[in-house]
């Protein structure tokens, strides 16, 4: 038993760490990128991240917290899914978790400006780390899913933190290693989750029903309206195409999760 712990402990710790690390470096390719080609691309990015958003939401962590809860549990469920979209409702108006998501930053630039995009990207971060952990918990697959989800919005979000880096006067290579800093956080709220839900492994269902809050909260409230900011028929057509992609690639590893012994 203890030998399986310490491997799911290892499991969280690489899965969390491959999450950050992949969108920073995504993110840093894409800023690589022409800024008319940048321009372009990012919000197609935010298509399938919104997409990748709901399916692990709505076909991984909501049911696999149903499941768990057992007979008699799905009103626990529906109660904890409100009070966490409350939450984060509560959260978006002390303006960090807006502030972390948003597709594009027009706050004023400057030093103080990037520490904030720093602070509240490393609280992000560590809350991402404690939605996989939670996840991995519960089954492996499902794990998965969640950093393939969580993965897919950070990269939208990292370019627009180094963004603001860079516009406040850093370098380069400087706004790299923080980015790169902040995004393992993630580990840091992974393993905390790892130490705090295993006793308690019964509230597991919950915590899943709250974790499904923040995406769904984040694909609804904060990616969707700016995708409505592109209102011509061909943009349309491509964001569908692109959140059913989203939604598929999740639907693919959860079907593959129940398929297998």
């Amino acid at each position: 038993m203890e030998k399986r712990g310490v491997s799911t402990l290892a499991i969280i710790v690489l899965a969390t760490a491959l999450s950050g690390l992949a969108s920073a470096a995504c993110a840093v390719l894409v800023l690589l990128l022409p800024q008319r080609i940048r321009s372009r691309c990012l919000p197609y990015l935010v298509s399938f991240a919104t997409g990748a958003l709901l399916g692990a939401a709505l076909l991984a962590l909501l049911p696999h917290a149903i499941e768990g809860a057992g007979e008699g549990g799905a009103h626990g469920i529906g109660l904890a899914l409100v009070a966490g979209l409350l939450l984060f409702f509560v959260l978006e108006k002390l303006v960090l978790w807006r502030h972390c998501h948003g597709e594009h930053h027009d706050d004023p630039h400057g030093q103080a400006t990037a520490w904030l995009v720093l602070a509240g990207d490393a609280l992000h971060n560590a809350l991402d780390g404690v939605l996989i952990a939670a996840a991995l918990l519960t089954d492996l697959k499902l794990g998965i899913a969640t950093a393939l989800a969580v993965a897919a919005h950070e990269i939208p979000q990292e370019v627009g933190d180094f963004a603001v880096l860079l516009n406040a006067g850093w370098s380069r290579a400087r706004a790299l290693w923080f980015n790169l800093a902040t995004s393992l956080t993630a580990v840091v709220g992974g393993v905390a989750a790892w130490f705090a839900l295993r006793p308690v492994l019964d509230t597991l269902p919950y915590v899943l029903a709250v974790a499904a809050a923040s995406l769904l909260y984040v694909a609804v409230a904060d990616l969707i309206p700016g995708l409505h900011r592109r209102v011509d028929a061909r943009s349309g057509v491509i964001q569908v195409a692109l959140m059913a992609l989203g939604i598929l690639v999740i639907a693919l590893v959860e079907s593959s999760a129940h398929g297998s012994p």
